[in-house]
């Protein structure tokens, strides 16, 4: 029996980086809001990523809403009361090989239209600016307004300064279904609870293709669980976050330290992710690839011990670029995931373009390339708006 009934202007379904981020400023621009999180914010992705914030290496129609979110990276402290432990460290990405390296000057080349400036550095001049690196390293790109943050600190950072703002953040809210009749959508909780809105944003993560097949249309999202370790504390020494660009993915190998010392490492495989467990797995042996991968990268790692492992639950795209901005089918209805595992810098400028499209039906930010509508079937474009849809969330 329905005991509570909640109403909104704007109904977000999915507690990750994108959905507290979005709830933040549509409270800034005075929009109601009510975001909806079946555990608690910032659990799974957004929560357990390898914590990048990068621009370099993305694809180039990306950058703009990458160096939107950089400029917010920058203001944390003022907007949000907390800085997530960003670190303006620069970004180093490294490769082994000459194809490599020359892909790097022709990235270099077009990114600098987008305002993204890059130095090139090989042989002798890399190894001295960045004296760790080992011996088989070639060549290096460096963006030095890149940086890391810390993914555990960030979603949850947003979702508090959204409900200081008067947001409504629900967490351990299971929604059941979720449906559209007449103009409004309707949210309904395992325990019986609704919440409605003329507006609803799907940012379920993994779970988004749950939701938006319902209202005809399903993405190829595919799901992996990223593969993390860390080490003991040591010294601060790599000031950089340092990756590596290669065409053999047991290659791609990527690291930081914090400045409490330990180094943070990812890359190199993934692994299965379960979406009714809400879980990944971590295989040993992508563990110790990682490690083989990133002393050859810096040897000085040789010596430490891997004290942690961890994973989550990612959505991977076919073409490697998000769903993001307005339903095809739907009016009123708009979607953020699918974020390839390259999210996390992205997220305080998706929440800021959302908010802008949702408010005012337009963003100075271009964000065509991530249209759902380039996955539309013949049954997706001839999908009744009128018909009334409904959806089952397990995000």
């Amino acid at each position: 029996m329905n005991t509570h009934r909640a109403q909104a202007d704007v109904l977000i379904v999915g507690g990750g980086f994108m959905g507290a981020a979005t709830a933040f400023f549509l409270r800034k621009r005075g929009r109601s809001v009510i975001l909806l999180e079946r555990q608690l914010v910032g659990q799974q992705a957004s929560g357990t990523n390898f914590g990048n914030v990068r621009r370099q290496g993305r694809f180039l129609p990306q950058l703009p809403l990458a160096n939107r979110s950089r400029e917010i990276w920058g203001r944390l402290p003022e907007l949000i009361q907390h800085d997530a432990e960003f670190l303006m460290s620069g970004h180093v990405r490294v490769c082994y090989r000459e194809e490599q390296a020359d892909q790097f000057e022709a990235y270099a080349k077009e990114a600098a239209h987008y305002g993204l400036k890059l130095d090139l550095m090989r042989g002798d001049a890399l190894h001295q600016r960045f004296p760790f690196l080992g011996p088989e390293v070639l060549a290096g790109s460096y963006s030095q307004m890149d940086g890391h943050a810390n993914p555990r600190l960030a979603a949850p950072a947003f979702g508090r300064a959204a409900a200081r703002l008067g947001a409504r953040i629900v967490e351990n809210c299971d929604v059941v279904t979720v449906e559209k009749e007449g103009n409004e959508f309707r949210a309904t909780s395992a325990d019986g609870r609704t919440f409605h809105a003329p507006v609803l944003l799907i940012t379920a993560g993994a779970w988004g293709n749950l939701l938006s097949q319902q209202f005809g249309e399903s993405v190829p999202i595919a799901v992996n669980g990223p593969q993390m370790c860390v080490t003991e504390p040591v010294p601060y020494a790599l000031q950089p976050v340092v990756g590596v660009s290669s065409p053999h993915t047991e290659e791609i190998v990527y690291f930081r330290q914090v400045t409490r010392g330990n180094i943070v490492i990812g890359g190199c495989a993934r692994a299965p992710a379960f979406l009714d467990e809400r879980r990944a797995k971590v295989l040993p042996q992508n563990t110790l690839l990682q490690f083989r991968q990133a002393q050859r990268v810096a040897p000085m790692l040789r010596k430490l011990n891997i004290i942690r492992v961890w994973s989550g639950v990612e959505g991977y795209m076919p073409d490697d670029r998000p769903i993001m901005g307005a339903s095809g089918t739907t009016s009123g209805l708009f979607y953020a995931f699918g974020f390839c595992g390259h999210g996390f810098q992205l997220g305080p400028g998706v929440g800021d373009t959302m908010a802008e499209l949702i408010d005012t039906g337009a963003t100075s930010t271009p964000i065509e390339p991530f249209d759902i509508r380039r996955f539309a079937t013949g049954a997706a474009a001839a999908h009744d708006d009128a018909a009334g849809h409904s959806a089952t969330r397990t995000a």
